[in-house]
């Protein structure tokens, strides 16, 4: 079954280089993200949550800018990534989430990303 993409939009009252070091370090997504984060020599990133674990390819990386990883069991076409995205005239910080789900889980989704963001805020301010 083809999946949905799906973008979320949260304002952070934070600057940039605080949100990227959240979204790309693995000292920042265990922080909020998932409970720990592994990186092997070859790239992989590992993430653990409650006694489970997935692995996960760095797909792409631009400083200041955004992070995309796949889970390494999906298909080459699905991803999530953590973008930054910066208003021009009232300088707001936002974090723009990409994932994909199949259409049954949408809201699921939407409410573990909320849930999730929330942890995010709580350490960089709402």
């Amino acid at each position: 079954m083809a999946r949905i993409e799906q973008e979320h939009e949260y304002l952070l009252n934070t600057s940039s280089k605080i949100l990227f070091n959240c979204i790309s370090t693995p000292g920042g997504l265990s922080e909020w993200f998932c409970d720990d984060v592994n990186i092997s020599k070859d790239g992989m990133y590992t993430f653990f949550w409650d006694g489970s674990q997935e692995i996960a390819t760095l797909v792409n990386k631009k400083n200041f800018e955004s992070i995309r990883f796949r889970w390494e069991d999906d298909e080459p076409e699905y991803y999530f990534e953590f973008s930054i995205r910066i208003d021009p005239l009232t300088k707001q910080v936002a974090l723009i989430i990409t994932d994909f789900s199949e259409e049954d889980e949408l809201d699921e989704s939407k409410l573990l990303w909320d849930s999730q963001v929330a942890s995010l805020k709580s350490i960089v301010g709402g």
